[in-house]
């Protein structure tokens, strides 16, 4: 099994936006109409709203790539990137999306780890993100990996506020 990590560009965006209708629809649509499932995915991963987010220099996608194929991808903040302000010595953890054919091999592991990494690179002292408190595998997998839970935010899926758990980890 070969696992890499590549640095996506915008020439990487129609690939982003699918794996991230495709993870998206499957975590979430048992939960949540299919409007405002809808109305929140067009919104969130618009293909401009993408193309801008690649551009933003504090933000970072990266594609984990299993056997040749893209098998899922992270987004990570810096600095002004942040989706919260948590400071300069914050690094921001925005997406972890493995696509279900990819899930349980590791990847989610990969993934973080090499976050890890680039926070080091970066001078980071903590690692932040943000979970939907009904998503039971990432709450456990993020408790696993030694995130404890800071505070919470509203999240608006379409018209539906829901709750969002903000974990962050020291370094």
């Amino acid at each position: 099994m070969t696992i890499t990590l590549s640095r996506c560009t915008t020439a990487d965006v129609q690939a982003l936006r699918s794996i991230s209708y495709e993870t998206f629809d499957e975590t979430f649509a048992p939960y949540n109409t299919p409007d405002n499932m809808s109305a929140y995915m067009d919104q969130a991963y618009d293909t401009n709203k993408l193309e801008e987010e690649l551009l933003h220099p504090h933000s970072q996608f990266y594609f984990v790539i299993k056997d040749g194929q893209h098998a899922g991808y992270m987004k990570l903040n810096t600095d002004d990137a942040q989706s919260e302000p948590m400071g300069d010595e914050a690094l921001e953890i925005e997406r972890i999306y493995v696509r279900s054919t990819f899930q349980k091999l590791g990847l989610g592991r990969y993934l973080f780890d090499q976050a890890l990494n680039i926070a080091a690179e970066h001078k980071k002292s903590k690692i932040w993100l943000g979970v939907w408190e009904k998503n039971d595998n990432a709450l456990a997998f993020y408790h696993r990996l030694g995130f404890v839970q800071i505070g919470e935010h509203s999240f608006y899926m379409g018209d539906d506020r829901q709750i969002d758990l903000i974990m962050m980890r020291k370094l």
